[in-house]
Protein backbone atom coordinates (compact mmCIF):
# COMPACT_ATOMS: atom_id res chain seq x y z
CA UNK A 1 0.00 0.00 0.00
CA UNK A 2 1.32 3.63 -0.41
CA UNK A 3 1.66 5.56 2.89
CA UNK A 4 3.47 8.35 4.17
CA UNK A 5 5.76 7.06 6.02
CA UNK A 6 7.94 7.96 9.29
CA UNK A 7 10.94 6.52 9.71
CA UNK A 8 12.86 8.57 12.14
CA UNK A 9 11.49 12.12 13.66
CA UNK A 10 12.35 14.89 10.83
CA UNK A 11 10.63 17.65 9.46
CA UNK A 12 7.47 17.25 8.59
CA UNK A 13 8.19 17.92 4.57
CA UNK A 14 10.88 15.48 4.91
CA UNK A 15 8.60 12.43 5.61
CA UNK A 16 8.33 10.00 3.08
CA UNK A 17 5.88 9.11 0.95
CA UNK A 18 6.33 5.31 -0.34
CA UNK A 19 5.22 1.69 -0.13
CA UNK A 20 4.43 -0.63 2.88
CA UNK A 21 3.17 -3.89 3.54
CA UNK A 22 -0.81 -3.87 4.10
CA UNK A 23 -1.66 -4.43 7.41
CA UNK A 24 -3.51 -7.32 9.03
CA UNK A 25 -5.77 -7.14 11.76
CA UNK A 26 -4.99 -8.53 15.47
CA UNK A 27 -7.59 -9.60 17.87
CA UNK A 28 -10.30 -7.38 18.37
CA UNK A 29 -9.27 -5.16 15.15
CA UNK A 30 -10.42 -4.23 12.05
CA UNK A 31 -8.30 -3.27 8.10
CA UNK A 32 -10.27 0.06 6.81
CA UNK A 33 -9.28 0.81 3.52
CA UNK A 34 -8.97 4.62 3.97
CA UNK A 35 -10.54 6.51 1.00
CA UNK A 36 -10.18 10.61 2.57
CA UNK A 37 -7.80 11.20 5.74
CA UNK A 38 -8.19 15.25 7.81
CA UNK A 39 -5.29 16.61 8.04
CA UNK A 40 -4.49 17.93 11.54
CA UNK A 41 -2.15 20.33 13.07
CA UNK A 42 -1.19 17.93 15.68
CA UNK A 43 0.01 15.65 12.73
CA UNK A 44 3.22 17.95 12.28
CA UNK A 45 3.86 17.42 16.09
CA UNK A 46 3.89 13.30 15.52
CA UNK A 47 6.38 13.54 12.53
CA UNK A 48 8.69 15.79 13.83
CA UNK A 49 8.67 13.97 17.25
CA UNK A 50 7.31 16.69 19.56
CA UNK A 51 3.70 15.02 20.20
CA UNK A 52 3.50 13.75 24.02
CA UNK A 53 2.69 10.28 22.77
CA UNK A 54 5.52 8.56 20.06
CA UNK A 55 4.37 5.80 18.30
CA UNK A 56 7.34 2.89 17.04
CA UNK A 57 8.76 3.41 13.62
CA UNK A 58 8.02 3.11 11.29
CA UNK A 59 4.74 4.67 11.42
CA UNK A 60 2.25 6.83 9.44
CA UNK A 61 0.91 10.31 10.78
CA UNK A 62 -2.86 11.06 10.92
CA UNK A 63 -5.74 11.08 13.56
CA UNK A 64 -8.70 10.94 11.57
CA UNK A 65 -10.45 9.38 8.13
CA UNK A 66 -12.50 7.30 6.46
CA UNK A 67 -13.10 4.49 4.54
CA UNK A 68 -14.30 1.13 3.97
CA UNK A 69 -13.93 -2.29 6.64
CA UNK A 70 -12.32 -4.78 4.04
CA UNK A 71 -10.61 -7.23 6.93
CA UNK A 72 -12.18 -8.26 10.60
CA UNK A 73 -10.27 -9.62 13.25
CA UNK A 74 -11.08 -12.56 15.42
CA UNK A 75 -13.88 -11.18 17.94
CA UNK A 76 -15.11 -8.47 15.90
CA UNK A 77 -18.78 -7.53 16.10
CA UNK A 78 -21.22 -5.31 15.24
CA UNK A 79 -18.76 -4.29 11.89
CA UNK A 80 -18.85 -6.20 8.45
CA UNK A 81 -16.43 -5.97 5.34
CA UNK A 82 -18.12 -3.27 3.44
CA UNK A 83 -19.63 -1.24 6.31
CA UNK A 84 -18.44 2.55 5.86
CA UNK A 85 -17.01 4.10 8.63
CA UNK A 86 -15.36 7.11 10.18
CA UNK A 87 -12.30 6.28 12.13
CA UNK A 88 -10.33 7.87 14.79
CA UNK A 89 -7.43 5.89 15.42
CA UNK A 90 -4.41 6.72 17.70
CA UNK A 91 -2.47 7.78 14.41
CA UNK A 92 -2.12 6.05 10.62
CA UNK A 93 -4.53 7.27 8.62
CA UNK A 94 -1.85 9.04 5.85
CA UNK A 95 -2.36 5.61 4.23
CA UNK A 96 -4.49 3.30 1.73
CA UNK A 97 -4.92 0.66 4.70
CA UNK A 98 -5.14 0.96 8.52
CA UNK A 99 -5.37 -2.16 10.74
CA UNK A 100 -7.00 -0.53 13.94
CA UNK A 101 -9.41 -1.42 17.41
CA UNK A 102 -13.44 -2.06 16.33
CA UNK A 103 -13.98 0.75 18.64
CA UNK A 104 -12.13 3.09 17.01
CA UNK A 105 -14.97 2.74 13.77
CA UNK A 106 -17.61 4.93 13.86
CA UNK A 107 -20.49 3.64 11.33
CA UNK A 108 -21.51 6.65 8.76
CA UNK A 109 -24.72 7.45 7.22
CA UNK A 110 -24.89 5.76 4.32
CA UNK A 111 -25.27 9.40 2.39
CA UNK A 112 -22.62 11.00 4.01
CA UNK A 113 -19.51 11.91 1.60
CA UNK A 114 -16.12 10.00 2.91
CA UNK A 115 -13.72 13.56 2.64
CA UNK A 116 -17.02 15.13 4.63
CA UNK A 117 -16.99 12.41 7.34
CA UNK A 118 -13.08 12.68 7.78
CA UNK A 119 -14.19 16.16 8.45
CA UNK A 120 -16.22 15.12 11.52
CA UNK A 121 -13.16 13.79 13.15
CA UNK A 122 -10.82 15.18 16.20
CA UNK A 123 -12.08 18.58 16.02
CA UNK A 124 -15.87 18.12 16.46
CA UNK A 125 -15.20 15.63 18.56
CA UNK A 126 -12.93 18.02 21.04
CA UNK A 127 -15.46 20.82 20.47
CA UNK A 128 -18.48 18.56 21.32
CA UNK A 129 -17.20 17.06 24.58
CA UNK A 130 -16.13 20.41 25.10
CA UNK A 131 -19.43 22.13 25.09
CA UNK A 132 -21.45 19.64 26.47
CA UNK A 133 -19.19 17.41 29.38
CA UNK A 134 -16.99 19.97 30.48
CA UNK A 135 -18.59 23.64 30.06
CA UNK A 136 -22.32 21.55 30.65
CA UNK A 137 -23.99 24.07 27.73
CA UNK A 138 -27.50 24.11 28.56
CA UNK A 139 -29.74 25.55 25.89
CA UNK A 140 -30.09 30.01 25.81
CA UNK A 141 -26.58 29.85 27.14
CA UNK A 142 -24.11 32.23 25.30
CA UNK A 143 -21.06 30.87 23.83
CA UNK A 144 -18.08 33.05 22.98
CA UNK A 145 -15.66 31.19 20.67
CA UNK A 146 -11.82 32.45 20.65
CA UNK A 147 -10.35 31.42 17.75
CA UNK A 148 -13.06 30.69 15.87
CA UNK A 149 -11.72 30.22 12.28
CA UNK A 150 -9.44 27.15 13.23
CA UNK A 151 -10.62 23.54 13.40
CA UNK A 152 -11.80 23.65 16.89
CA UNK A 153 -13.14 27.31 16.52
CA UNK A 154 -15.37 26.95 13.56
CA UNK A 155 -17.00 23.05 15.09
CA UNK A 156 -17.51 24.79 18.40
CA UNK A 157 -19.40 27.66 16.54
CA UNK A 158 -21.42 24.60 14.31
CA UNK A 159 -22.18 22.92 17.42
CA UNK A 160 -22.83 24.98 19.50
CA UNK A 161 -25.73 26.76 17.75
CA UNK A 162 -26.73 23.01 16.77
CA UNK A 163 -27.07 22.30 20.54
CA UNK A 164 -29.51 25.18 21.37
CA UNK A 165 -27.54 27.95 22.33
CA UNK A 166 -29.31 31.45 22.86
CA UNK A 167 -26.29 33.87 21.25
CA UNK A 168 -23.12 32.34 19.53
CA UNK A 169 -20.16 34.99 19.41
CA UNK A 170 -17.06 34.45 17.39
CA UNK A 171 -13.70 35.96 18.30
CA UNK A 172 -11.34 35.99 15.36
CA UNK A 173 -9.01 38.45 12.99
CA UNK A 174 -10.32 40.60 10.51
CA UNK A 175 -13.47 40.78 7.76
CA UNK A 176 -12.70 37.82 6.25
CA UNK A 177 -12.66 35.72 9.39
CA UNK A 178 -15.99 37.41 10.73
CA UNK A 179 -17.12 36.65 7.28
CA UNK A 180 -16.76 33.29 8.04
CA UNK A 181 -17.67 32.90 11.59
CA UNK A 182 -21.29 34.12 10.80
CA UNK A 183 -21.38 31.41 7.62
CA UNK A 184 -21.44 29.03 10.16
CA UNK A 185 -23.55 30.77 12.59
CA UNK A 186 -21.94 33.11 14.76
CA UNK A 187 -24.91 36.16 15.84
CA UNK A 188 -22.00 38.32 16.70
CA UNK A 189 -18.26 38.61 15.89
CA UNK A 190 -15.41 40.01 18.17
CA UNK A 191 -12.58 41.70 15.73
CA UNK A 192 -9.09 40.30 18.56
CA UNK A 193 -7.22 42.68 16.05
CA UNK A 194 -8.83 45.45 18.36
CA UNK A 195 -6.15 48.16 19.54
CA UNK A 196 -7.23 47.21 23.61
CA UNK A 197 -8.26 44.12 23.37
CA UNK A 198 -8.58 43.93 27.31
CA UNK A 199 -11.12 46.21 27.70
CA UNK A 200 -12.84 45.54 24.06
CA UNK A 201 -13.98 42.17 23.91
CA UNK A 202 -15.58 42.53 27.56
CA UNK A 203 -17.54 45.38 26.00
CA UNK A 204 -18.55 43.50 23.14
CA UNK A 205 -20.02 40.48 24.65
CA UNK A 206 -21.52 42.63 26.64
CA UNK A 207 -23.02 45.21 24.30
CA UNK A 208 -24.11 41.53 22.47
CA UNK A 209 -25.49 39.18 25.29
CA UNK A 210 -27.56 43.26 26.74
CA UNK A 211 -24.98 43.23 29.20
CA UNK A 212 -25.31 39.50 30.57
CA UNK A 213 -21.87 38.35 29.34
CA UNK A 214 -20.61 34.92 28.00
CA UNK A 215 -21.80 31.63 29.83
CA UNK A 216 -19.36 29.68 28.26
CA UNK A 217 -15.97 30.16 26.61
CA UNK A 218 -14.47 27.93 24.03
CA UNK A 219 -10.71 28.89 24.59
CA UNK A 220 -8.26 27.24 22.10
CA UNK A 221 -5.92 29.98 21.65
CA UNK A 222 -4.39 31.32 25.28
CA UNK A 223 -2.48 34.44 26.17
CA UNK A 224 -4.19 37.70 25.83
CA UNK A 225 -7.59 36.16 24.20
CA UNK A 226 -8.15 34.07 27.06
CA UNK A 227 -7.31 36.90 29.38
CA UNK A 228 -9.52 39.40 27.73
CA UNK A 229 -12.37 36.46 27.32
CA UNK A 230 -12.37 35.89 31.18
CA UNK A 231 -13.37 40.28 32.35
CA UNK A 232 -16.56 39.23 29.97
CA UNK A 233 -17.76 36.02 31.23
CA UNK A 234 -21.39 35.67 33.27
CA UNK A 235 -21.75 35.04 36.34
CA UNK A 236 -21.12 31.61 37.26
CA UNK A 237 -19.62 31.21 34.18
CA UNK A 238 -17.92 28.18 32.27
CA UNK A 239 -13.98 28.34 30.55
CA UNK A 240 -13.00 24.96 28.88
CA UNK A 241 -9.33 25.92 27.89
CA UNK A 242 -8.75 23.16 24.44
CA UNK A 243 -5.38 24.64 23.31
CA UNK A 244 -2.71 27.45 22.67
CA UNK A 245 -2.63 28.43 18.92
CA UNK A 246 -1.21 31.57 20.51
CA UNK A 247 1.46 30.25 21.56
CA UNK A 248 1.21 31.20 25.38
CA UNK A 249 -0.46 29.05 27.95
CA UNK A 250 -3.04 31.53 29.67
CA UNK A 251 -2.78 32.38 33.57
CA UNK A 252 -6.22 32.80 35.12
CA UNK A 253 -6.70 35.64 37.61
CA UNK A 254 -7.74 34.31 40.75
CA UNK A 255 -9.69 37.09 41.95
CA UNK A 256 -12.16 36.90 38.59
CA UNK A 257 -12.65 33.31 39.24
CA UNK A 258 -13.90 34.52 42.91
CA UNK A 259 -15.83 37.55 42.44
CA UNK A 260 -17.91 35.92 39.40
CA UNK A 261 -18.24 32.38 40.26
CA UNK A 262 -15.83 31.60 37.47
CA UNK A 263 -15.31 28.07 36.61
CA UNK A 264 -11.97 27.16 34.55
CA UNK A 265 -11.66 23.39 32.78
CA UNK A 266 -9.47 21.56 29.79
CA UNK A 267 -10.48 19.32 27.62
CA UNK A 268 -7.86 16.43 26.58
CA UNK A 269 -10.18 14.23 24.08
CA UNK A 270 -7.88 11.27 23.71
CA UNK A 271 -8.56 10.89 27.62
CA UNK A 272 -12.11 10.03 26.58
CA UNK A 273 -11.37 7.64 23.39
CA UNK A 274 -9.13 6.16 26.37
CA UNK A 275 -11.29 5.90 29.33
CA UNK A 276 -15.06 5.96 28.08
CA UNK A 277 -15.47 4.92 24.16
CA UNK A 278 -18.85 4.05 24.80
CA UNK A 279 -19.40 7.99 25.33
CA UNK A 280 -17.35 8.84 22.27
CA UNK A 281 -19.42 6.28 20.19
CA UNK A 282 -22.55 7.88 21.32
CA UNK A 283 -21.11 11.12 20.66
CA UNK A 284 -20.16 11.06 16.99
CA UNK A 285 -23.54 9.39 16.24
CA UNK A 286 -25.04 12.42 17.65
CA UNK A 287 -22.69 14.47 15.39
CA UNK A 288 -23.99 12.59 12.74
CA UNK A 289 -27.25 12.98 13.13
CA UNK A 290 -27.14 17.06 13.17
CA UNK A 291 -25.67 16.59 9.39
CA UNK A 292 -28.26 14.53 8.65
CA UNK A 293 -30.54 17.02 10.08
CA UNK A 294 -28.82 20.21 8.05
CA UNK A 295 -27.58 21.65 11.22
CA UNK A 296 -23.23 20.85 10.42
CA UNK A 297 -21.79 21.13 7.57
CA UNK A 298 -17.49 21.44 7.68
CA UNK A 299 -16.08 23.64 5.48
CA UNK A 300 -13.69 22.10 3.12
CA UNK A 301 -10.59 24.11 1.62
CA UNK A 302 -8.96 21.46 -0.03
CA UNK A 303 -8.39 18.30 -1.02
CA UNK A 304 -5.49 16.83 -2.43
CA UNK A 305 -4.12 13.58 -2.54
CA UNK A 306 -2.15 11.83 -0.37
CA UNK A 307 1.35 12.58 -1.97
CA UNK A 308 0.68 16.15 -1.57
CA UNK A 309 0.39 15.98 2.40
CA UNK A 310 3.43 18.08 3.13
CA UNK A 311 1.41 20.98 1.25
CA UNK A 312 -1.34 20.30 3.44
CA UNK A 313 0.55 20.69 6.58
CA UNK A 314 2.59 23.74 4.92
CA UNK A 315 -0.91 25.24 5.15
CA UNK A 316 -1.48 24.56 8.69
CA UNK A 317 1.59 25.46 9.86
CA UNK A 318 0.97 29.14 8.38
CA UNK A 319 -2.19 29.11 9.81
CA UNK A 320 -3.25 30.24 5.78
CA UNK A 321 -5.95 27.48 5.73
CA UNK A 322 -10.06 28.42 6.59
CA UNK A 323 -11.58 25.03 7.35
CA UNK A 324 -10.16 21.91 6.91
CA UNK A 325 -7.87 20.19 4.00
CA UNK A 326 -8.48 16.64 3.05
CA UNK A 327 -6.18 14.09 1.88
CA UNK A 328 -7.75 11.47 -0.71
CA UNK A 329 -6.08 7.74 -1.53
CA UNK A 330 -7.88 7.57 -5.18
CA UNK A 331 -5.78 10.19 -6.64
CA UNK A 332 -2.09 9.89 -5.45
CA UNK A 333 -0.59 12.22 -7.62
CA UNK A 334 2.43 10.18 -8.41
Amino acid sequence: MKAVIVREFTPFDQAQYGDLPDPEPGEGEVVVDIEAAEANFPDILYIEGKYQKKPPFPFSPGLAGAGIVSKLGAGVTGLSVGQRVMVLPSYGTYAEKLALPAGYCFPMPDDLPFDVAASFGLVYQTAYFALTDRAAMTPGDTVLVLGATGGVGMAAVQLARALGAGTVIAATRGEKGAALAREFGADAVVDTGMENLRDGMRDAVKEATGGHGADVVIDPVGGDASAAALRAMAWCGRLIVVGFASGQIPQFGGNYLLVKNITVGGVQWTDYRARQLDRVQEAQAHIFRLWSEGKLAPRIADRLPLAQFAVALAGLQAAKVSGKIILTTKDRGE
